[in-house]
């Protein structure tokens, strides 16, 4: 999935195999030091691995936020899966972590994602420009309080 560059678009960038290993060691350290990262995401009637989600740490312009963030394998996209796990996602920073907020950074041009921050009533708190292997992305800041 981190190898598709379909799936992959919104990075401008699939990874290698050492970015996917890179990618594993970075979020098995998160659950170390924090206790929480990405997901699997399986189907619950029959445990085909779909995708990622989570929450991670991520810098916004020198300000660090509490961001949910997800990856589906292509052929779950615009399924249903992203809303449903994004609103679990929510739900955890509330109940478990008793975040006071969440974040999603969303690339400007990825219309399905900005949908999904929308449906789990995220409002767009900035537009900036991420710097992503040295590419400039416009992303926009969705916020939800909570």
């Amino acid at each position: 999935m981190l190898q598709d560059p379909e799936v992959m678009y919104a990075y401008e960038h699939d990874f290698s195999d050492a970015d996917v290993r890179s990618w594993l060691e970075n979020n098995l350290r998160r659950y170390r030091e924090l206790g929480f990262g990405l997901w699997g995401i399986y189907l619950k009637e029959n445990d085909q691995f779909i995708g990622n989600a989570g929450i991670t740490y991520q810098e916004v312009e020198n300000e660090t936020v509490l961001e949910l963030g997800y990856l589906l394998k292509k052929i779950y996209w615009h399924k249903g899966y992203a809303r449903e796990i994004t609103a679990a996602i929510v739900q955890y920073a509330q109940d478990k972590l008793h975040a006071p907020e969440i974040h999603a950074t969303i690339k400007t041009t990825n219309a399905a994602s900005i949908r999904v921050a929308e449906n789990n009533q995220m409002e767009r708190t900035k537009a900036y420009i991420k710097f992503y292997y040295g590419i400039e992305m416009p992303h926009y800041l969705y916020t939800r309080k909570l």
